[in-house]
């Protein structure tokens, strides 16, 4: 990590949903009662850090994924990226703070544009937000491939016709044309096969190494959490019940919650977190 300072802060941040009302209640009007997905999160992404979020699926980690970049709009709460009001942006701050925030979703298919090839949905990215080298698309392809190593023969192909950790690689490679200070991956590695998995975890790791972008990594598979993250939170019910170091979060929960998932999940090595 080059600096301790926060790059990201997040505070207080909260989401509800309404839930829908059964019949007898619309009959009787009442009012529909409300789920919070996300209830007063707090946390702060350091540059050059990889910050895993761990939970349960329904835990809130997408919801507060999407918050983070207004994907999803909350109801409450700070949200600052080096210290710009993320919450206030508009027009061309909230679109400039977007680049800089980038998002790399579960499922690269349904994110990539079926009709578009691998270069022009590069291009198309590194043309809007005005890239250096995006005026030449052939060397800004072939280096953005490169940088998720991918040959250039892929350029040509559109997602039907790579492998799932071919399209995950792309949908990266999109994100990075951006030239983001931070990645939010939302459980990019669980759709894959576990030889797959152990590739993309590397490749995050030297993104953060070679770029200083920062990481915020959301995952249900605390195996994965464990092999890349530099601290860990983890999220239940929509809050967050520990937050820390991952080796000593790990080694020595505190929160039950906590406890009962590492006790699920008896495979996990501390000794990779630990080193």
């Amino acid at each position: 990590m080059t600096d301790q300072l926060p790059l990201l802060r997040v505070e207080g941040v909260m989401k509800e949903f309404g839930l829908r009302r059964t019949a007898s209640e619309r009959v009787a009007r009442s009012a529909a009662e409300a789920h919070r997905a996300v209830d007063d999160v707090s946390f702060a992404l350091r540059r050059g850090e990889i910050l895993g979020l761990a939970g349960e699926s329904g835990s809130g980690k997408t919801t507060l994924a999407r918050c983070i970049v207004r994907l999803i709009e909350p109801d409450a709460g700070v949200i600052e990226l080096d210290g710009v009001d993320v919450r206030a942006a508009s027009g061309p701050e909230l679109r400039e703070l977007r680049r800089r925030m980038q998002m790399v979703f579960q499922d690269p298919y349904a994110s990539l544009n079926p009709r578009m090839t691998v270069a022009t949905a590069l291009l198309e990215v590194g043309r809007v937000h005005r890239r250096p080298g995006a005026e030449n698309g052939e060397q800004f392809v072939r280096d953005a491939l490169e940088r998720v190593h991918l040959g250039p023969g892929i350029a040509t192909r559109r997602p039907r016709e790579l492998s799932g950790g071919q399209r995950q690689r792309v949908a990266i490679a999109r994100a990075l044309a951006a030239g983001p200070e931070v990645l939010i991956a939302d459980e990019p590695v669980s759709a894959l096969d576990v030889s797959v998995q152990a590739q993309l975890l590397n490749l995050f790791g030297d993104l953060r190494d070679e770029l200083g972008v920062a990481i915020l990594f959301v995952a249900h598979q605390l195996a994965v959490i464990a092999e890349i993250a530099d601290r860990v939170a983890v999220m239940n019910r929509g809050r967050l019940v520990e937050v820390g170091e991952t080796a000593a979060v790990f080694g020595n929960p505190q929160d039950e919650y906590t406890k009962a998932l590492l006790a699920a999940h008896p495979h996990i090595r501390l000794s990779r977190v630990a080193s």
